[in-house]
């Protein structure tokens, strides 16, 4: 069984090491969207090929006022002509286009602008970054560059999201091995959770890169991965080598030990894995890719991480046998008051006493400072952050300060606007229309300019005069109009780059004016894609509470023969859940200890996916306690221990198992808090509020005074139910 992981891990390797540069920070397209049908247009009716853009913002010593500075800045302009894929380049006092009013340098000539036309799809990333090695082999003394725009921050966060999981995975194997190491006060015993982990996420990265091979991977999927490998594959080895240990005591025989914790704490193992499997499969009911694929890979990751505990862990129990307890160098007495030493803890057991004497005490308190700590939630908005979503220091980020210094930031934010003639082809008669709908959305509040055929003085004063005037003019009218003249085309330039909390508002003035026109249009963008797949996200969190809750369910009714057990469960994990995301909407929207935890107080929205992600992986998660916690209550329970003992003995037993798998999943999630990206540092964030939460308040106090105020009825099943119902039995 060893050579088959060992063999297994070393061909994963290669695939597993390809993996992060092939995943994807673009959240996606969905096809027939309103802004999708927008792009499509532009491409198909009016001939624009490559709408992507990079902006490349130059600092230049001397200025272009003078004939030196303008000199390098044009040689500058020409060398990125030459760059393979760079389609059009727009230099400055042109780059805006006339009609947009979009200042693209400064007074004084110190600061300027340049954008670089780049394909959409394929070849973007290859091109922006030939386009990034230009603009470092240009840079000088006389000469700074810096990128930015939205294909620079969407490579900018696969980047980082990939470093950063990296660096947390670094940070996390050492403190974690050294907590491990304290709670088995044995070197040996301590290294298996980290073996079984690394086994376990190397296959599923391989597996991760294959899946890249036949869709779009999401980058978040690689942070799933890591973060479902670690922590549940420690969760398990926890357990399993505690087993491990008690067993080996009967016998002193390791092969017979071993097979015995595998009839029981793997048992336990494989249907906690089940139930985090259900959970992270949650994911993939919606028709989204960009979600579809990090719920695949949650799965990959916890099936293989059960795999190898059932496996791989037991195969070197079996090997090692009193060697797991080697070198007994730590003489801490670790195994009388604090390892895994497989008896009750006197200290846990006297607490379940004190707690479950006021069990209503401890159930309205826990419940209510849950709900206090749920209400941020309800404020919560979500989007797409964009360059806010990355930390001060990465250069997209930089670089936009720049753009918005100069007042052009409403560049990165167009909203494009089609208007449909049904068929019938533009004409005089409709030129007073045109023009007016034109001059209205000009007026609004927030609109810095409006890309038309329409040109006021000052627009033709910006163009400039003799044929730079007369070939912007034409340029603006060849965009204006589809090759058949049925569509009329606007481009809506904001006053600044939109944050994603601020695009609804922008966006239904606009509409106002759209609507009053009586044409029929369609509404596109940027801003208006992000929030439409933004929307399409949030929008699948009922359909996958639904599915998770209904297959939860299920499991839980088999293991435990109980309709209240189940309910229960859903109730407080779905607290457990909602606490942290209103802790996490708190600090990251609200700014509230942003700064001490190294969080950006601007970013004004929460990435879209992270109330998904933050639902699956910790209800999922949470159902690893929940079963440590509640097999053993029914193992007490059939044994013939009263409800209220049961529940006593079972916390005796279960809390440092619990606490000791909380505290190193506390440090695998805020080793994730270690970043540059905002929303991997949200996640890490949630996790390691919402696994604080759960291993104290609800596992220690919640669950244990729920079930001494149910008393019996925690395990009521109806009698035609229970016939049904085929017997699992639990044990760790």
């Amino acid at each position: 069984m060893l050579l088959v992981w060992v063999l297994a891990a070393l061909a994963s390797l290669p695939f597993a090491l390809r993996a992060p540069p092939a995943l994807s920070a673009d959240p996606g397209r969905l096809v027939n969207s309103e802004s999708a049908r927008v792009t499509a247009l532009l491409q198909d009716r009016f001939g624009e090929r490559d709408t992507n853009t990079a902006v490349l913002v130059t600092r230049s010593s001397p200025p272009l006022t003078t004939a030196q500075g303008r000199a390098a800045y044009d040689r500058f302009v020409r060398g990125l002509e030459a760059v393979p894929g760079v389609t059009r380049v727009l230099a400055a006092d042109t780059a805006a286009g006339a009609g947009a009013a979009v200042p693209t340098r400064n007074a004084d000539g110190t600061l300027a602008l340049t954008i670089a036309q780049i394909p959409l799809l394929d070849g973007a990333t290859e091109t922006l970054a030939r386009i990034r090695a230009y603009a470092r082999s240009a840079e000088s003394a006389a000469l700074d560059v810096r990128v930015t725009g939205g294909q620079a921050v969407a490579d900018d966060f696969t980047t980082y999201a990939e470093a950063d999981t990296k660096r947390s995975e670094f940070a996390a194997l050492p403190l974690t091995g050294l907590v491990l190491l304290l709670v088995f006060g044995a070197l040996v015993a301590a290294g298996l959770p980290l073996v079984t982990s690394v086994l376990s996420v190397t296959v599923a990265m391989a597996g991760l890169y294959g899946l890249t091979r036949v869709m779009e991977v999401s980058t978040f999927a690689q942070s799933v991965i890591t973060m479902l490998g670690l922590g549940a594959g420690i969760d398990y080895a926890l357990l399993t080598v505690n087993r491990f240990r008690e067993e080996l005591t009967r016998d002193g025989d390791s092969r017979a030990a071993a097979a015995r914790t595998v009839r029981t704490a793997g048992r336990s193992v494989a249907f906690s894995g089940l139930t985090v499997a259900v959970a992270m499969a949650g994911l993939i009911v919606p028709p989204l890719t960009f979600v579809r694929s990090i719920g695949i890979g949650g799965v990959l990751a916890v099936l293989l991480t059960v795999l190898a505990s059932v496996t791989v862990l037991p195969a070197l129990l079996a090997l090692l046998g009193e060697r797991v307890n080697s070198p007994r160098r730590l003489r801490l007495n670790w195994a009388q008051t604090w390892a895994q030493s497989g008896a009750a803890s006197a200290g846990w057991t006297a607490f379940a006493r004190r707690v479950t004497a006021r069990p209503w005490v401890g159930l309205v308190l826990g419940t209510g400072l849950l709900l206090v700590l749920a209400a941020p939630a309800l404020q919560m908005r979500t989007g797409y952050a964009g360059a806010w979503g990355l930390a001060p220091g990465v250069e997209s980020r930089d670089a936009l300060q720049d753009v918005r210094a100069l007042g052009a930031g409403g560049l990165l934010s167009q909203f494009e606007v089609v208007l449909d003639l049904e068929g019938r082809r533009y004409g005089a008669q409709d030129r007073a229309r045109f023009q007016a709908v034109t001059e209205q959305l000009r007026a609004l509040s927030g609109v810095r300019g409006v890309l038309s055929p329409f040109l006021t003085p000052a627009d033709l004063a910006a163009a400039g005069s003799g044929t730079d005037a007369l070939g912007a003019v034409s340029a603006l009218n060849r965009r204006s109009f589809s090759a058949d003249r049925t569509l009329l085309r606007l481009t809506v330039i904001p006053t600044t780059d939109l944050r994603a909390d601020r695009v609804d508002a922008f966006e239904a003035r606009l509409r106002g004016v759209l609507d009053a026109s009586g044409y029929r249009y369609l509404l596109g963008g940027a801003p208006v894609g992000g929030r439409e797949f933004s929307a399409a996200i949030t929008d699948t969190l009922p359909t996958i509470v639904a599915a998770v809750f209904a297959g939860t369910f299920v499991l839980l009714l088999l293991a435990f023969r109980s309709l209240l057990i189940p309910l229960k469960s859903l109730l407080a994990n779905a607290l457990t859940v909602g606490a942290a995301a209103g802790v996490v909407t708190l600090i990251v929207q609200g700014g509230v200890l942003a700064g001490p935890l190294g969080i950006p107080q601007d970013v004004g929205v929460l990435d879209a996916s992270l109330p998904v992600l933050l639902f699956a992986v910790m209800f999922g998660l949470s159902m690893d306690y929940e079963i440590f916690l509640l097999s053993r209550v029914q193992e007490e329970y059939l044994a013939g221990a009263s409800n209220d003992e049961a529940v006593v003995r079972a916390v005796g037993h279960t809390a440092r198992i619990i606490t000791s798998a909380a505290i190193i999943m506390f440090i695998v999630f805020t080793a994730f808090m270690i970043g540059r990206v905002v929303a991997t540092k949200s996640i890490g964030l949630g996790l390691a509020v919402a696994v604080v939460l759960d291993a104290t308040l609800v596992r220690l106090i919640l669950v244990p005074c729920f079930l001494k105020v149910a008393g019996d009825w925690n395990w009521w099943l109806p009698a035609w139910l229970g016939r049904r119902l085929p017997h699992v039995r639990l044990e760790h």
